[in-house]
């Protein structure tokens, strides 16, 4: 055994933190990323506090929510074009400031109509850090042997971050509601926001570079560097090649990258994940009216909380191992095996204890499926876009748990929350045969 196959680390996590730049951008991106789970519940929980009214504060919150999905995946193009630091400082202060006005506008109770305005201005400042971050993983492992396997397992480790995110946010949420201010749950999400944001931003070393910033490299390394429409190994080549764009290419796609929704696969993609994202609020919203009819409504953040463990233990399981075959087959795989689980919800429901040991191991795919989208969407699009297809994914997600919430509650007003509780099973069961279109036009590709 050679000397430095006796040094290398076993683990793909270790071997991921032995990068340089990595454990900084990933622990700041995760501080940075709590709003994603505690801004809508803050709006709610502060808005029915101060004007003892549901419809306003779930309406207020969905309108937060529809302005963020609209406007995420436009940022992402920017970070892409100009890269994350030129960008994100800016955009990270106009965000902080929209947040801070919002939270400081409902704790002096301004009229609804005002507030409502803020919270659309609120939602338009959003951008996806998590996007950010898989961009830098991306970026951070290009070239290496192993980089594909680790890729794997960093986009694994962002999705447990973010379940553990969507675990602790809400807890901490409903804790600051009731324990310390009605809206203070809403300053505590901006703070961690503004300081993680800043960290990220600061570090220079990890960021990739930006396709204005590559064009002006590449043209600077003149044609007599150039051969076949292939840098040289002038002095200057290597600036230009280091994130594997060719001064040809380059030239080819112009300063501006077409649309990642362009490339062929992304939209069926996005479909799939659009659809199959509606089962998760249609399963939480059914759970919730069960739990209510059943008088045990405190115990709810715990039976939801099952679901989102077994997601955070499947993140990490699936990280450390490497997967082969094409990550379509992963997902229709995935997807399948989400819709017994979502059988079994239906099954034990009336029995919360069974149901939660279901919801765990249900849960063991929900990220896999989560970090197998998002391996699909780096293999389509190229790296000049790949913060812009990633957004995509979260816009569509969004979108989806959107609609999900609006279907089940209108079966819930008709018929119940045993039927409402079959609406995740028929989502996910929809979403296959979506996934096989991918899978087949992907084979053509």
């Amino acid at each position: 055994m050679s000397e430095a196959a006796a040094v290398k680390p076993r683990s793909p996590y270790a071997r991921l933190f032995s990068i340089p730049g990595t454990k900084a951008f990933c622990v700041s991106g995760a501080v940075a990323r709590l709003p994603i789970s505690m801004m809508s519940l803050g709006i709610v929980l502060a808005l029915n506090h101060l004007y003892d009214n549901w419809t306003v504060a779930g309406t207020m919150s969905a309108t937060y929510v529809f302005a963020l999905s609209c406007v995420t995946p436009f940022y992402a193009r920017l970070f892409d074009r100009f890269g994350q630091r030129r960008v994100g400082r800016l955009a990270l202060a106009v965000q902080v400031a929209a947040m801070l006005a919002f939270a400081f506008a409902a704790l002096v109770r301004v009229p609804i109509p005002l507030l409502f305005a803020l919270a659309v201005v609120m939602g338009l400042t959003q951008f996806s850090f998590g996007a950010l971050v898989r961009t830098r993983w991306a970026y951070a492992l290009r070239g290496r042997g192993d980089g594909e396997a680790l890729l794997n397992t960093a986009y694994a480790l962002e999705a447990a971050i973010d379940e553990v995110v969507f675990i602790l946010g809400p807890i901490l949420a409903a804790w600051l509601a009731t324990s310390v201010h009605p809206v203070s749950q809403l300053f505590v999400p901006t703070i961690a926001c503004g300081v993680g944001g800043a960290v990220f931003f600061s570090l220079k070393s990890t960021q990739p570079p930006a396709i204005v910033e590559t064009i002006d490299v590449a043209a600077s390394t003149e044609a007599p560097h150039v051969t076949g429409g292939v840098p040289g190994t002038s002095a200057n080549a290597p600036a230009a090649t280091a994130d594997g764009l060719s001064l040809d290419r380059l030239r080819r796609q112009g300063a501006k990258p077409k649309s990642a929704l362009l490339y062929g696969g992304v939209l069926p993609l996005l479909v799939v994940f659009l659809v199959f994202n509606m089962s998760f609020t249609s399963f939480d919203v059914s759970v919730t009216a069960t739990m209510k009819g059943m008088g045990l409504e405190r115990f709810l953040g715990l039976q939801l909380a099952m679901f989102a463990v077994g997601s955070c233990i499947g993140a990490i399981v699936f990280g450390s191992r490497t997967f082969r075959g094409s990550h379509w087959a992963h997902m229709v795989m995935f997807l399948s095996l989400l819709v017994v689980g979502y059988v079994g919800f239906r099954l034990a429901m009336d029995d919360l204890i069974l149901l939660g040991v279901i919801e765990i191991v249900a849960g063991l795919v929900v990220s896999p499926l989560f970090t197998t989208g998002n391996l699909i969407v780096k293999d389509l699009v190229p790296a000049e876009s790949l913060t812009e297809g990633l957004s995509w994914v979260t816009t569509a997600g969004t979108v989806g748990t959107s609609f999900g919430s609006s279907v089940a509650g209108v079966v819930l007003d008709a018929s119940g929350p045993h039927v409402g509780m079959l609406l995740p099973a028929l989502f996910t069961a929809c979403a296959v045969p979506l996934a096989l279109l991918g899978w087949t036009l992907a084979r053509r590709r």
